[in-house]
Protein backbone atom coordinates (compact mmCIF):
# COMPACT_ATOMS: atom_id res chain seq x y z
CA UNK A 1 0.00 0.00 0.00
CA UNK A 2 2.72 2.29 1.12
CA UNK A 3 4.34 1.87 -2.05
CA UNK A 4 1.58 2.78 -4.22
CA UNK A 5 1.54 6.09 -2.48
CA UNK A 6 4.82 7.04 -3.13
CA UNK A 7 4.41 5.45 -6.82
CA UNK A 8 1.58 8.20 -7.32
CA UNK A 9 2.93 10.89 -5.66
CA UNK A 10 6.26 10.30 -8.12
CA UNK A 11 3.66 10.19 -11.28
CA UNK A 12 1.99 13.57 -9.86
CA UNK A 13 5.79 15.01 -9.64
CA UNK A 14 6.64 13.95 -13.08
CA UNK A 15 3.23 15.55 -14.51
CA UNK A 16 4.48 18.63 -12.85
CA UNK A 17 7.46 18.53 -13.97
CA UNK A 18 6.20 17.87 -17.71
CA UNK A 19 4.13 20.81 -17.41
CA UNK A 20 7.32 23.01 -16.38
CA UNK A 21 9.54 21.67 -19.84
CA UNK A 22 6.33 21.60 -22.13
CA UNK A 23 4.21 24.08 -23.48
CA UNK A 24 0.94 22.38 -22.84
CA UNK A 25 0.65 20.49 -26.41
CA UNK A 26 -0.03 16.86 -26.77
CA UNK A 27 2.24 14.71 -25.46
CA UNK A 28 2.91 11.60 -27.12
CA UNK A 29 5.08 8.58 -26.88
CA UNK A 30 8.02 8.47 -29.29
CA UNK A 31 7.87 4.90 -30.24
CA UNK A 32 11.98 3.40 -29.17
CA UNK A 33 12.95 2.39 -32.47
CA UNK A 34 16.51 0.02 -32.87
CA UNK A 35 18.87 3.22 -33.93
CA UNK A 36 22.25 1.00 -33.89
CA UNK A 37 23.90 3.18 -37.19
CA UNK A 38 22.32 6.53 -35.75
CA UNK A 39 24.05 5.83 -32.43
CA UNK A 40 27.24 5.71 -34.13
CA UNK A 41 26.66 9.43 -36.32
CA UNK A 42 25.88 10.52 -32.49
CA UNK A 43 28.25 13.24 -30.92
CA UNK A 44 31.19 11.25 -28.87
CA UNK A 45 31.83 11.22 -25.24
CA UNK A 46 32.59 8.74 -23.27
CA UNK A 47 30.18 6.26 -21.34
CA UNK A 48 30.04 8.29 -18.32
CA UNK A 49 28.53 10.63 -20.55
CA UNK A 50 31.05 13.57 -20.01
CA UNK A 51 30.73 16.52 -22.49
CA UNK A 52 31.78 19.78 -22.18
CA UNK A 53 27.99 20.79 -21.13
CA UNK A 54 28.38 19.33 -18.08
CA UNK A 55 27.33 21.39 -14.68
CA UNK A 56 30.89 22.17 -13.05
CA UNK A 57 30.96 21.32 -9.46
CA UNK A 58 27.04 20.02 -9.46
CA UNK A 59 25.91 17.04 -7.81
CA UNK A 60 25.68 14.07 -10.26
CA UNK A 61 23.74 11.02 -10.13
CA UNK A 62 25.64 7.66 -11.01
CA UNK A 63 23.83 4.02 -12.18
CA UNK A 64 26.19 1.05 -13.83
CA UNK A 65 29.21 3.49 -14.03
CA UNK A 66 27.40 5.83 -16.07
CA UNK A 67 27.40 9.64 -14.65
CA UNK A 68 24.46 11.70 -15.31
CA UNK A 69 24.73 15.63 -14.60
CA UNK A 70 22.32 18.18 -15.29
CA UNK A 71 22.94 20.73 -18.38
CA UNK A 72 25.39 17.08 -19.87
CA UNK A 73 24.58 16.19 -23.66
CA UNK A 74 21.60 13.51 -23.49
CA UNK A 75 22.93 11.51 -26.63
CA UNK A 76 25.96 10.23 -25.06
CA UNK A 77 24.75 9.27 -22.14
CA UNK A 78 21.06 7.45 -23.54
CA UNK A 79 23.75 5.43 -25.62
CA UNK A 80 25.21 4.18 -22.93
CA UNK A 81 22.36 3.74 -20.73
CA UNK A 82 20.69 1.67 -23.84
CA UNK A 83 17.22 1.60 -24.44
CA UNK A 84 14.85 2.91 -22.25
CA UNK A 85 11.46 1.75 -20.70
CA UNK A 86 10.00 4.56 -22.56
CA UNK A 87 9.78 7.58 -24.19
CA UNK A 88 7.62 10.78 -24.24
CA UNK A 89 8.46 14.10 -26.39
CA UNK A 90 6.62 17.31 -26.39
CA UNK A 91 7.11 21.27 -27.35
CA UNK A 92 9.59 22.19 -24.66
CA UNK A 93 8.63 26.11 -22.97
CA UNK A 94 12.09 26.63 -21.44
CA UNK A 95 13.78 26.64 -25.09
CA UNK A 96 12.98 26.29 -29.03
CA UNK A 97 12.21 22.83 -30.18
CA UNK A 98 11.44 19.40 -28.28
CA UNK A 99 11.69 17.92 -24.57
CA UNK A 100 11.80 14.34 -24.06
CA UNK A 101 11.24 12.23 -21.17
CA UNK A 102 13.52 9.29 -20.61
CA UNK A 103 12.20 6.59 -18.37
CA UNK A 104 14.53 3.98 -16.79
CA UNK A 105 13.95 1.12 -13.69
CA UNK A 106 14.33 3.55 -11.36
CA UNK A 107 14.41 6.65 -12.17
CA UNK A 108 13.89 9.38 -15.43
CA UNK A 109 15.17 11.93 -17.21
CA UNK A 110 14.01 14.90 -18.72
CA UNK A 111 15.70 17.21 -21.38
CA UNK A 112 15.62 20.56 -22.88
CA UNK A 113 16.61 21.56 -26.38
CA UNK A 114 19.30 23.89 -26.97
CA UNK A 115 19.72 23.83 -31.07
CA UNK A 116 20.19 20.50 -32.43
CA UNK A 117 21.07 18.90 -28.72
CA UNK A 118 19.23 18.16 -25.82
CA UNK A 119 20.35 18.79 -22.52
CA UNK A 120 19.63 17.00 -18.71
CA UNK A 121 17.23 18.87 -17.15
CA UNK A 122 16.48 16.90 -14.74
CA UNK A 123 17.11 13.72 -13.22
CA UNK A 124 14.82 12.10 -10.69
CA UNK A 125 14.63 9.28 -8.82
CA UNK A 126 11.93 7.08 -8.53
CA UNK A 127 12.37 4.21 -6.24
CA UNK A 128 15.00 2.71 -3.83
CA UNK A 129 16.33 0.82 -6.17
CA UNK A 130 18.61 3.66 -7.17
CA UNK A 131 20.12 6.19 -5.25
CA UNK A 132 22.83 9.19 -4.67
CA UNK A 133 26.29 8.95 -4.70
CA UNK A 134 26.36 10.16 -1.26
CA UNK A 135 24.02 6.91 -0.54
CA UNK A 136 20.56 8.38 0.02
CA UNK A 137 17.78 6.81 -1.40
CA UNK A 138 14.06 6.73 -0.97
CA UNK A 139 14.18 4.83 2.18
CA UNK A 140 16.63 7.65 3.97
CA UNK A 141 15.75 9.87 6.16
CA UNK A 142 16.06 13.81 6.82
CA UNK A 143 18.72 12.94 9.52
CA UNK A 144 20.34 10.81 6.59
CA UNK A 145 20.50 13.56 3.97
CA UNK A 146 21.38 16.08 6.59
CA UNK A 147 24.61 13.53 7.34
CA UNK A 148 25.43 13.02 3.86
CA UNK A 149 25.03 16.15 2.83
CA UNK A 150 25.64 18.83 5.40
CA UNK A 151 23.66 21.72 6.62
CA UNK A 152 24.04 24.19 4.22
CA UNK A 153 19.90 23.72 2.45
CA UNK A 154 16.97 25.38 2.37
CA UNK A 155 13.85 23.39 4.01
CA UNK A 156 10.19 23.93 3.41
CA UNK A 157 7.76 20.94 4.98
CA UNK A 158 8.20 19.17 1.92
CA UNK A 159 11.55 19.69 0.44
CA UNK A 160 14.94 19.68 1.78
CA UNK A 161 17.17 21.43 -1.14
CA UNK A 162 20.93 21.54 -1.45
CA UNK A 163 21.97 24.18 -4.49
CA UNK A 164 25.97 23.45 -5.86
CA UNK A 165 27.52 24.16 -9.25
CA UNK A 166 24.10 25.80 -10.94
CA UNK A 167 21.72 23.23 -9.85
CA UNK A 168 19.92 22.32 -7.09
CA UNK A 169 19.57 18.44 -5.89
CA UNK A 170 15.45 18.40 -4.08
CA UNK A 171 14.92 16.09 -1.64
CA UNK A 172 10.85 15.62 -1.67
CA UNK A 173 8.86 14.31 1.41
CA UNK A 174 5.43 13.34 2.02
CA UNK A 175 4.93 13.35 5.06
CA UNK A 176 8.62 12.07 7.09
CA UNK A 177 8.91 9.74 3.60
CA UNK A 178 11.18 10.87 1.26
CA UNK A 179 9.19 10.70 -1.84
CA UNK A 180 11.63 11.26 -4.44
CA UNK A 181 14.75 13.09 -5.37
CA UNK A 182 15.90 15.35 -7.96
CA UNK A 183 18.70 16.78 -9.64
CA UNK A 184 17.88 20.01 -11.45
CA UNK A 185 18.99 22.32 -13.81
CA UNK A 186 19.00 26.21 -12.86
CA UNK A 187 17.74 26.59 -16.75
CA UNK A 188 14.49 24.59 -15.44
CA UNK A 189 13.90 26.57 -12.67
Amino acid sequence: MKKRWITGIVAVTMIAVLGLSGCGSKEKEKEVQDSAGEQEDSPSADASGDSSQSGAGGYVFETDGISIGVDMDMAPIADALGEPKSIFEEPSCAAQGTAYLYTYPGFEITTYPDGEDNYVGYVILKDDTVGTSEGIDLSSSREDIIKAYGDDYEEDDKKIAYKKGGMTLNFIFSGDDLASIEYVSSVMN
